[in-house]
């Protein structure tokens, strides 16, 4: 087992960015030794040009290859950060919405939230009649994603309800 395997195996497992010290210390190696071994494995994947790379901008991270993310998309369920999510939350639950209404609501990081949610393929937008804003809609994706049958509406009511009986 050589230290390069043992370094592919940490980053495989840990499943988030992780620097040479925090690589090291998990396997009770020099840090020197560690950045020699992950420069060399960076190096392999690179050369390889498979669907693997190792990122180094934020920590050492073993992670799909950006041209192939739009396939474990589809396999894997979609993270979202929590403000993402908020957004999305408020879009479902009003939804047919304005998206000058959500900016109101969330604020102007709200159009980078739907730029994520159109990319991510869950939510779906088009001009209103006007053509002075849009219209914001959860996609058939979303329902999917979430295992929800019916529509938003409905979903909608029984959150009010709850919120009625507290």
């Amino acid at each position: 087992m050589t230290l390069k395997s043992r370094i592919e195996a940490v980053l495989f497992v840990i499943g988030k960015a992780a620097t040479v010290e925090e690589i090291a210390e998990i396997l009770k190696q020099d840090p020197v030794d560690v950045e020699g071994e992950l420069l060399e494995l960076i190096m392999d994947y690179s050369a390889r040009e498979g669907a693997l790379e190792i990122d180094d901008e934020n920590g050492y991270i073993l992670q799909v290859r950006e041209d192939y993310r739009d396939i474990v998309e589809k396999i894997v369920p979609v993270e979202l950060k929590p403000p993402v999510l908020k957004t999305l939350t408020i879009i479902a639950l009003k939804e047919p919405i304005r998206q000058t209404l959500l900016k109101e609501l969330r604020g102007a990081t709200t159009y980078e939230h739907v730029g994520e949610l159109l990319e991510k393929g869950l939510i779906t937008r088009k001009k209103d009649k006007n053509g002075r804003s849009f219209i914001l809609k959860t996609s058939p994706k979303f329902a999917e994603y979430f295992k929800l049958k019916g529509d938003t509406r409905a979903l909608a009511k029984i959150l009010d309800l709850n919120q009625d009986a507290e």
